[in-house]
């Protein structure tokens, strides 16, 4: 095989990993009814007049199933910490003692699994895009290459290897989708 075509290839795997890693990444966002530190990493914390990400800020650790607990670096950023957890709509109800912020993490109702599951769904499907885009892309290059002298057999063998990888990252995206919507469902 042409080594322009190999490469096409491999940068072509390479793109379609990263969209699948970015998946399971979104996915750990979405909360299953168990307390996890990582349930507040998109929250956002005013602190000294910068928009500061919650880590950065505070220690956020998980006390049970049920309980997230953090604990900020500067006990002067309590209320600031509070008001940016209330601010990301999490759905999640800080309390603060005046040293931790406790929070308790509900019970999910059925109605709320749902609306979980749909945006679980919503996320795989960003990833499928993500994916036939990097198969766009990449065929494109491939038709490039045509210009640069690679044969015509050499360029649909590219196609069709492009194919068959976004056949089997399409089915990992399935995969994890359906074991992320048993990990909401599951009571």
């Amino acid at each position: 095989m042409d080594e322009d075509v190999a490469f096409i290839l491999e940068a072509a795997g390479e793109g379609m990993e990263s969209s699948i890693a970015h998946l399971e990444k979104e996915l750990v966002k979405i909360r299953a009814g168990k307390a996890n530190a990582v349930m507040l990493n998109g929250v956002r914390v005013e602190y000294y007049g910068a928009q500061t990400p919650i880590n950065q800020v505070a220690a956020i650790v998980a006390e049970d199933s049920r309980t997230l607990r953090v604990t900020p670096f500067d006990k002067s950023a309590l209320s600031a910490i509070e008001r940016g957890i209330v601010a990301a709509n999490l759905g999640l109800n800080p309390q603060n003692d005046g040293i931790i912020i406790r929070i308790s993490i509900p019970q999910l109702s059925g109605e709320r699994r749902q609306q979980l599951v749909k945006q679980a769904r919503a996320e795989g499907e960003t990833a499928k895009i993500s994916i036939r885009s990097v198969r766009r892309d990449h065929n494109d290059q491939l038709k490039k290459l045509k210009e640069d002298g690679v044969s015509e057999d050499q360029i649909k063998r590219g196609e069709e290897e492009i194919q068959k990888m976004t056949a089997k990252y399409s089915d990992r995206i399935d995969e994890v989708i359906k074991k992320k919507e048993e990990e909401i469902t599951t009571i």
